[in-house]
């Protein structure tokens, strides 16, 4: 009753204080970080206000704090046993409410007295069990950063030891790795490559299908990563939808880069605790085209659209909920050979392309709470992509004739059951279940030495089984130590592997800390190399890849990082990692799985022998300075090496050796009044340039078609990527509603980057490709 008092007097003060303000409401959730328990009875103050304002969360860990001033506000949270947390400039805008997921962690007491530390939320990750390597990301960042294009994936690209100098494609290349070696995951889910236009096996496209708009605080990982994620090499990208407004019906629209876009989420009954949340997206290219911009895709035009959603059911038991989410997206686009036509990244004059795709998962998942400290996750999803390529040359005539033919498709049924269970402020224990029934679809064809031949046909099904074990200790509350081990078992060929894996961080004085991690990983090869088929010489074919084990590493990383007041950090990494039973072919040859990713291309390599190996190590700097005053600034310096060892027993560059990344963002926000505001963010971003395979001229001239040198495999490399982007925005508050118009002009030196280099057959010279030049992006955004 007297919390209630209470809250009604808290409102009623906001209400006389600020009435003639424009003003909106702050909300959120408390968890417990390590059980994800609600917390009730938590402080949460308004910093600054005047008078100082402040309430408690209830009993399922909700605050709500209502006629919070426009602008940026910062929160301090409070609660005995816990550490203070601040959560900093938390952007309250009039169109909506802001909802905020807060996670504390319980101190350790070893002492009759407790010294209770500050920490920032950005510092807390979803995945409690995260060591080094990792950091989280919201929504506002990939709005924020120049040249992000509202794209998670090329916002990650700015973070240290990420490689982002293909504007044709926003793989993630993490310390010389394949993009291959990500794993992407929704939900708790394993989910297919999230790209319209992507290809079978990769982990990107040209265009994402994940919308900002829906995504939740995620965690990103560039290695070292904990025990509950298999089937990985390079990284983890963890991604959390959010979950519908609860109290009110909201609406976005926006129409930009990406498309056009409508959003909506609150209740499905006033009153009730159910909610929704959907978001629709259509291609807006045609139009941007028709401006006379160049994208890089010459003068084809892409279509795509996508739908993401999330419904939340909350139970009578506290903090158990059901949950149903799903993305989804098609896309296609049409290549017509054009001799006018240079400014195409993805085909030639002298070809045409059709490119299809589509990918989807929906899941359904339930948590249920036992008590405050144990809970048990099961989720069971079904998710597939599908992927059509038709490639024709043309000849001097323009009539065409097949060169390639791929119609395939991947389909997974996935359960998990993750159990968590906190004993105590010092102890910690999860272990889970991934269950996966796969098929596969693979159908496709190419011409090559003359002959136009099938390279697989195979449809069918097989599983992938994974379980591990982890447990967090922490002796004190400046040492952290996780442990835990993870099992793969691929059915196909009867492989499997265990991964042990460990990590420590200890905080030090003057608000430092050192930390260190090491591990084992493995991942099974892209499904499409299992089946391909070796040619005999009578004629039949035999399928020489089956029997390829997981590829595997161990890892490395070292850790320092320092805060200076509390908003700068420095952050160091070291790492060292080592790639084993990587395939190679079984005759002496530069070919390496390691380099797979490099192009658009499926693999169609045969032959191959778990006898490879690969080595990535490097130093990562970053200095950042968090948003706050209006102002913010992240670089990032990463320096690395990464080799690989064909068959030929000879160390080489990989395909993603550009062995240094520098970038700098930085911004600055100006508050004119309560409704207006307008911002300046910058990025620069210089990377090493790719090596490639040069293309042998004398051999493709006498042959007519394009030979490269392969003894000399990625010896050379581009000239080094240079790029600058400036964003400029303004933003607008009504009294129930508000606006953004930004204008994101990328590549303002319209600097020359280069894409690649091939083997023109009718002027029989090297010719150039580059990336993509100057253009502007504009988005507007309207929320209500």
């Amino acid at each position: 009753m007297k919390k209630v008092i209470l809250t009604t007097l808290l409102e009623l003060c906001f209400y006389a204080g600020w009435s003639q303000t424009l003003s909106n409401t702050v909300k959120g959730k408390i968890l417990d970080a390590q059980s994800g328990s609600s917390l009730p009875g938590v402080h949460v103050i308004l910093v600054g206000s005047e008078p100082l304002t402040g309430i408690q969360s209830d009993q399922e860990g909700i605050f709500r704090l209502p006629f919070v001033p426009l602008g940026r506000q910062t929160l301090k949270i409070t609660c005995v046993g816990y550490g203070e947390q601040i959560v900093p400039d938390v952007l309250v805008t009039a169109g909506k409410e802001v909802n905020l997921e807060i996670r504390l962690i319980e101190q350790v007491i070893n002492a009759e007295e407790l010294t209770v530390k500050a920490n920032r939320n950005q510092d807390v990750l979803n995945n409690e069990f995260g060591t080094l390597s990792a950091r989280t990301f919201d929504v506002e960042n990939t709005r924020r950063f120049a040249g992000s294009r509202n794209d998670p994936s090329r916002m990650a690209a700015n973070f240290a030891g990420v490689v982002g100098n293909n504007d044709a494609r926003n793989d993630i290349v993490i310390r010389g790795n394949s993009p291959t070696g990500l794993l992407w995951r929704l939900e708790g889910i394993d989910i297919p490559n999230p790209s319209h236009y992507g290809a079978l096996g990769a982990t990107g496209g040209p265009v994402t299908i994940l919308n900002n708009n829906v995504l939740s605080q995620s965690d990103f990982f560039t290695g070292a990563f904990p025990a509950s994620y298999g089937n990985a090499l390079s990284g983890v990208f963890d991604l959390q939808l959010k979950t519908g407004n609860r109290d009110k019906r909201e609406y976005t629209g926006q129409v930009g880069f990406n498309g056009f876009e409508l959003g909506a989420e609150g209740p499905f009954k006033k009153g009730k605790k159910a909610t929704y949340l959907a978001h629709y997206r259509y291609s807006v290219m045609g139009l941007v085209q028709k401006l006379g911009v160049n994208l890089g895709t010459g003068s084809s035009v892409p279509n795509y659209q996508d739908l993401s959603f999330k419904i939340d059911i909350p139970t009578k038991k506290a903090g158990s909920r059901w949950s149903i989410y799903g993305v989804g997206g098609t896309s296609d686009i049409s290549f017509k050979g054009d001799l006018k036509d240079t400014a195409n990244l993805y085909s030639d004059a002298y070809s045409n392309l059709v490119n299809k795709a589509k990918m989807g998962v929906a899941g359904l998942s339930y948590l249920h709470y036992f008590n405050e400290k144990t809970s048990l996750k099961a989720s069971l999803a079904v998710s597939g992509s599908v992927f059509e390529t038709q490639i024709d040359s043309l000849n001097d005539e323009r009539q065409p004739f097949n060169r390639y033919r791929d119609k395939s498709g991947l389909g997974r049924i996935t359960f998990t059951g993750i159990y968590n269970k906190k004993l105590n402020a010092k102890n910690l224990f999860s272990a889970g279940v991934y269950l996966h029934k796969l098929s596969y679809d693979l159908l496709d064809s190419t011409y090559s030495n003359k002959i136009y031949r099938r390279l697989r046909d195979e449809n069918g099904g097989t599983e992938l089984a994974q379980a591990y074990g982890q447990w967090q200790y922490k002796p004190l509350n400046e040492l952290t130590i996780n442990g835990g081990l993870h099992f793969t078992y691929f059915n196909l060929n009867k492989k499997n592997a265990v991964e042990p894996r460990l990590g420590m961080r200890y905080d030090l004085p003057l608000r430092q800390a050192v930390s260190f991690a090491a591990g084992m990983n493995s991942k099974m090869q892209p499904i499409q190399l299992y089946f391909y088929k070796t040619r005999n010489t009578d004629g039949s074919f035999t399928q020489t890849n089956m029997d390829l084990d997981l590829t595997k590493s161990y890892q490395f990383v070292g850790g320092y990082e320092r805060y200076f007041g509390d908003n700068i950090k420095l952050k160091t990494e070291v790492y060292s990692q080592h790639l084993y039973n990587v395939p190679v072919e079984r005759f002496r040859s530069t070919t390496s799985v390691l380099n797979l990713g490099a192009t658009f291309s499926a693999p169609d390599v045969d032959s191959l022998v778990n006898e490879g190996k690969g080595k990535n190590y490097g130093l990562e700097i970053t200095l950042e300075r968090n948003f706050n005053k209006g102002y913010y600034f992240l670089t990032t310096i990463s320096l690395y090496e990464s080799k690989y060892q064909g068959s030929d027993k000879i160390w080489r560059n990989t395909a993603f050796n550009g062995r240094y990344v520098v970038n700098f963002l930085g911004g600055k926000e100006w508050k004119i009044n309560e409704k207006h505001s307008v911002a300046v963010d910058l990025k620069v971003a210089l990377a090493g340039g790719r090596p490639y395979i040069p293309v042998d001229l004398q051999k493709s001239i006498e042959t007519g078609w394009e030979i490269t040198d392969k003894s000399r495999a990625y010896e050379n490399r581009f000239k080094f990527y240079f790029r600058t982007d400036l964003k400029l925005t303004y933003r607008q508050n009504g009294k129930r509603m508000a606006q953004e118009w930004f204008v994101d002009i990328q590549n303002v030196s319209n600097t020359k980057n280069i894409f690649s280099k091939h083997f023109d057959v009718r002027t029989g010279k090297i010719k150039t490709i580059y990336q993509t030049g100057l253009y502007p992006n504009f988005n507007y955004r309207i929320e209500f």
